[in-house]
């Protein structure tokens, strides 16, 4: 039997049902604002959708949450164009509380956990079980986490759960994300944090790492990624049929490679 890569297999599986649903109008332009724990699964995606339906994606890359003027929330607020959203849910529904988000627009994709890395060819210190994570934080002489969803977790609500946040103070550091900052790994792939969390969808694609694990699974946080459409789209048709693609079942395997857990079975 032939074998197809995963990209020609997606577009070949989704061409019939995306021309349905995005009808036969001409090429639209979308414009797709990420943030970058999708990244590496919408890299995946994105083409097999172009080929499918003619349409162009014009993609911009922002944290989910935060102040900075890369921030999703801080671009949409300033009028930047979007049709499609993607990004942490509960990011999502801030959104939509305030009109930037289409009313029940919002569909989950995929599950996402919170990881750990240490530099490659580190030690992997234990971070099981919630005592050894506790330890581990404890012992470790540098730190890093993002300035988004999941190090707003760690710093505000983990850390001081654990008892911890007064001990890390001086020794952690919050990592300014992409566009204009750089994924949490890479800083501890250079050496300037012994340990490093993230999404682990963010991590794992990063070179010069080792990714220990998940933290315990009574501590993480439940997150999901989300699509919605913005509530200025000009291309709504276009919009949903990309959002539809994206929670499809065909999506499903890019998504698992990324590193996030899809909702959709594959």
């Amino acid at each position: 039997m032939k074998t197809f890569t995963l990209g020609r297999r997606l577009a070949a599986q989704a061409l019939a049902a995306l021309l349905l649903m995005a009808g036969t109008a001409s090429a639209a332009e979308l414009n797709v604002m990420i943030s970058a724990g999708f990244a590496e699964a919408y890299a995946e995606l994105a083409p097999a959708y172009e080929r499918a339906t003619g349409h162009h994606l014009i993609l911009t890359r922002g944290p989910s949450m935060g102040n900075s003027p890369e921030a999703i929330p801080t671009r949409l607020q300033r009028g930047e164009p979007a049709d499609v959203l993607i990004m942490v849910g509960a990011a999502v529904d801030e959104l939509e509380r305030k009109g930037l988000v289409q009313p029940a627009s919002k569909v989950d994709l995929a599950r996402s956990q919170i990881g750990m890395v240490v530099r490659a060819g580190a030690a992997q210190p234990d971070i099981a079980s919630v005592a050894s994570l506790r330890r581990t934080l404890l012992e470790a002489k540098s730190i890093a986490y993002s300035d988004s969803a999941s190090g707003l977790y760690l710093s505000n609500t983990l850390f001081p759960q654990l008892g911890v946040a007064q001990q890390l103070k001086g020794k952690s550091r919050e990592i300014k994300g992409p566009p204009a900052g750089e994924p949490v790994a890479a800083v501890v792939a250079r050496g300037e944090a012994e340990i490093g969390f993230q999404q682990v969808s963010e991590l794992l694609h990063v070179a010069g790492i080792s990714y220990v694990g998940p933290i315990p699974a009574e501590l993480q946080q439940p997150t999901f990624y989300s699509a919605a459409i913005a509530s200025g789209t000009r291309q709504p048709e276009a919009a949903s049929a990309l959002v539809r693609f994206l929670a499809s079942s065909e999506a499903a395997p890019a998504l698992k490679k990324s590193g996030l857990a899809p909702l959709a079975a594959p």
